[in-house]
């Protein structure tokens, strides 16, 4: 036997063997991938492109400069290339010209394609964005606009903004109209200001949310815009004047404002101003007015942004001291604090500004109700008109734009009737009775509905109706599973919690209700129990704060995440200060 034939024979018997040996252990199929793979194949293409190896397409740029590469991989990383190479008269060529682009940009973004890889600055960034446009390069778009967002200022945003209007970058457009209005002040100081057009004037001193202190900082603006080029200008003054918001001014402003020159070509100005000073003097008669025009609306800084304004009391003083609290950043800030307690008082709170403390005990008397209009420059609580009955433990819902108090007791009468304050009338009026007397009753609106939640007649109560304000009918829904008075109740994404409560024992259950299904569902049990505790929505999450707790730690809030279906608590403890109520409101003007 050959030496040849004796290693085959050695061969075969040792891969029997293995055979035999893998067979044996029952070994499953095991999948394996080599990471670094397509990196390598990428560098490896790249170096091929560099040597001119196998290269089949050349572009001749605009500036007459040639970038080569190969058709396959242009292919496969870009739309545009493919469409180009799927055209029979393109895809034979091995010279296609690209006016288009300049040679060095595309050269940086064939090199991309090849290398996953890209240096952007100041100087090539307005010449990328709209090229990876051309050449569909989704990734490169989105990096140049992030690069862009990242380098916004004063003296750019204009600039940038425009920029992304031309080439259609949605999220940039968003996020620089939105520096620019919350940088407002810093932005007309730029010499791009002046060079807006009227639209986008108009446009950028008709939002809500623009960034001014003082409206008059927006009339200041509007005069500097029209005085730089004022005999194309004078003309749209009429039209910018209609969005200055000159009922936000004091008449000290207004009467200052009414001096300048340039106002005496706007015909009906006199009516703005006296339009203003009407309303100055009804805020000072009435403290409540629910705008009926775009220039009667306070600013928000950022609408979008809210903060919780939170009622405490004190074992030691008969104040109740108010805070705001951003859940976001756990900053609190002294807020106006009410002359007296208020506990057991109704919270509500009309379109986030304007807050209503309704009833309650320790009030100077429980048919009185306090007012605090958050957007206020100096906002403090004013006395608004009396309800018709005396009501502390009640309960209080907002359905346009009134605000109804539901129930409670007079004295040691439990109530069943409810009232309703209209702001367009600035009188409360009597409204159906609840099917049962309801003290210390939880309130929800959903679907344009007032639900009653609960409560004490007596007897703890599970069972819950709503009020339906087109018919002026209470209508009975499923009872809850537990007995609950002093209930915390919230609505979020469509859902009514019922929290905490009452029956004998403090409660930590907590249960919902969808319209949908007719029946209500447990949830997860918070941490504490939990009576008569303050409850908002925010960012999607529902706050549940302070309330009376049968635990040492009464000042936390738990937070229920729907997603999720968890609650987390956090403390919020200050020495001898209880938290009994919450609303959501508007981030006021002053809040850091």
């Amino acid at each position: 036997m050959s030496v040849k034939e004796m290693d085959a024979l050695q061969t075969s018997s040792c891969e029997n063997n293995l055979k035999k040996a893998l067979k044996s252990k029952d070994c499953k199929p095991t999948n394996f991938r080599n990471n670094s793979h397509s990196a390598r194949i990428l560098e490896d293409l790249h170096s091929l492109r560099k040597n001119e190896v196998l290269c089949d397409i050349r572009f001749e740029a605009d500036d007459g400069k040639i970038v080569i590469g190969h058709k396959i991989v242009l292919i496969a990383a870009s739309p545009y290339f493919r469409a180009m190479f799927s055209n029979s008269d393109e895809s034979n060529k091995d010279l296609v010209t690209i006016r288009e682009l300049d040679s060095t940009t595309l050269q940086l973004l064939v090199d991309y394609i090849y290398t996953g890889e890209i240096t952007i600055t100041n100087e090539n960034v307005q010449m990328l964005l709209p090229a990876a446009n051309i050449l569909q390069l989704d990734y490169i778009n989105g990096v140049c606009a992030e690069f862009l967002q990242k380098h916004l200022d004063p003296s750019n945003c204009l600039g940038i903004k425009a920029f992304a209007d031309l080439h259609n970058c949605i999220d940039l457009l968003s996020i620089s109209e939105a520096y620019i209005k919350q940088n407002f002040l810093e932005v007309a100081k730029i010499e791009d200001f002046v060079s807006l057009s009227s639209d986008d004037l108009v446009k950028l001193i008709s939002s809500n949310d623009l960034a001014v202190p003082f409206e008059e900082k927006v009339f200041e603006c509007v005069i500097k815009w029209v005085n730089h080029d004022l005999d194309r200008r004078n003309n749209f003054l009429p039209k910018l004047m209609e969005h200055v918001r000159l009922p936000l001014l004091k008449p000290g402003i207004l009467f200052n404002i009414s001096k300048e020159p340039l106002l005496n070509n706007i015909p009906n100005f006199k009516d703005y101003i006296i339009e203003a000073l009407h309303f100055n003097h009804q805020k000072s008669v009435q403290h409540f007015a629910i705008p009926k025009t775009i220039r009667f609306k306070p600013r928000n800084f950022d609408v979008s942004q809210k903060v919780i304004l939170m009622f405490n009391r004190s074992d030691t003083s008969p104040k109740c001291y108010t805070e705001w609290y951003d859940p976001v950043t756990k900053l609190r800030e002294n807020a106006p604090g009410i002359n007296d307690c208020r506990r057991t008082a109704g919270l509500g709170v009309i379109r986030d500004q304007f807050v209503f403390a309704v009833g309650g005990v320790n009030a100077s008397s429980s048919k009185s109700v306090s007012l605090l209009d958050v957007s206020s420059r100096s906002p403090s609580w004013v006395p608004m008109v009396d309800m018709l009955v005396s009501r502390h433990g009640l309960g209080v819902g907002v359905l346009d734009d009134c605000i109804y108090a539901v129930g409670g007791r007079d004295g040691t009468y439990l109530l069943n009737n409810v009232e309703k304050f209209d702001g367009s009338i600035k009188k409360w009026q009597m409204v159906s009775s609840m099917s049962i007397q309801r003290s210390s009753v939880g309130v929800g609106v959903l679907n344009n509905h007032l639900y009653a939640v609960g409560g004490y007649s007596g007897k703890f109560l599970k069972s819950v109706e709503y009020y339906d304000p087109t018919l002026d009918t209470w209508n009975p829904v499923a009872e809850m599973s537990e007995y609950r008075q002093g209930a915390g109740v919230g609505v979020l994404d469509g859902i009514l919690y019922a929290i905490g409560g009452y029956n004998g024992q403090y409660l930590k259950s907590a249960e919902i209700y969808r319209p949908g299904d007719g029946n209500w569902s447990p949830i997860a049990h918070m941490h504490l129990s939990r009576f008569r505790p303050g409850v908002v929505t925010l960012d999607g999450l529902l706050y549940v704060i302070g309330g009376e707790i049968d635990a040492s730690d009464v000042d936390t809030v738990e937070i229920y995440d729907p997603i999720t279906k968890t609650w987390t608590m956090e403390t919020l403890s200050r020495h001898g200060v209880r938290i009994y109520g919450a609303v959501v409101v508007s981030r006021p003007h002053h809040y850091n």
